[in-house]
């Protein structure tokens, strides 16, 4: 996955760059639904997928910071980390959390869009996540995760899929920000108090997934609150 650069959002001369990832269209993945699983892949499936929702409706706890943690262990450790093309049979996918856990597996875009949406259905305001490109230092390549702040000027807490443990940003030091987006607004990962005066609806993958997504919850339980 090529590291999707903010410049796109903001000089002029760079609108042709790098937000290739995120205005490509959306839509059902291609290869969906074309190989018929077996029965115990449905059986698997549909277990996870109810533990999931037990998880959304009984949590067990109040506080955020319980959430975050019930949520981060559950999609870390019931997703195999996949890429797109052989999951999906598309270069860039961005599936909904019924999706990705369904299946089981997912890459780090679809991880982190499965426990934004948990969280938020669980009442946890979504002013208070942030989807985050970074570059993993490490893995020298674009990676996603989920940033959780307590408030508008609180260190983010960071929620991966390549680390167990959530830890706040200052110990993150194999990631470096990039620019991250909710549905409230894009913003800068070098000034994340920055928010770009571009709406989020520029970002056509997250339009898409978040329409699929909210349709998906109004089915299963109440539909997130933003």
């Amino acid at each position: 996955m090529p590291l999707p650069s903010p410049t796109r959002l903001f000089p002029r001369r760079a609108l042709l760059g790098a937000l290739g990832l995120l205005v490509g269209l959306g839509g059902a993945p291609s290869n969906a639904g074309n190989t018929q699983p077996s029965a115990l892949a449905e059986a698997i499936s549909a277990n996870r997928l109810q533990a999931w929702q037990q998880l959304l409706e009984h949590p067990g706890a109040a506080d955020e910071a319980a959430l975050l943690e019930r949520v981060n262990r559950f999609v870390n450790r019931s997703v195999l980390h996949g890429e797109d093309l052989d999951v999906w049979g598309e270069a860039d996918y961005w599936a909904t959390p019924r999706e990705t856990l369904g299946l089981g597996r997912g890459d780090c875009e679809d991880i982190a869009i499965a426990k934004y949406f948990g969280l938020v259905q669980l009442g946890v305001p979504s002013a208070k996540l942030r989807l985050t490109f970074v570059k993993s230092l490490e893995l020298k390549r674009a990676h996603m995760v989920l940033a959780y702040y307590a408030d508008e000027r609180a260190e983010p807490l960071i929620l991966d899929n390549l680390q167990a443990q959530i830890l706040p940003a200052r110990e993150r030091r194999d990631l470096l920000p990039v620019y991250a987006f909710n549905n409230h607004g894009i913003f800068l990962g070098s000034a994340p108090q920055r928010q770009s005066k571009q709406s989020p609806q520029l970002l056509s993958r997250w339009q898409d997934v978040s329409a699929r997504a909210l349709a998906e919850g109004s089915h299963s339980a109440a539909a997130p609150q933003g």
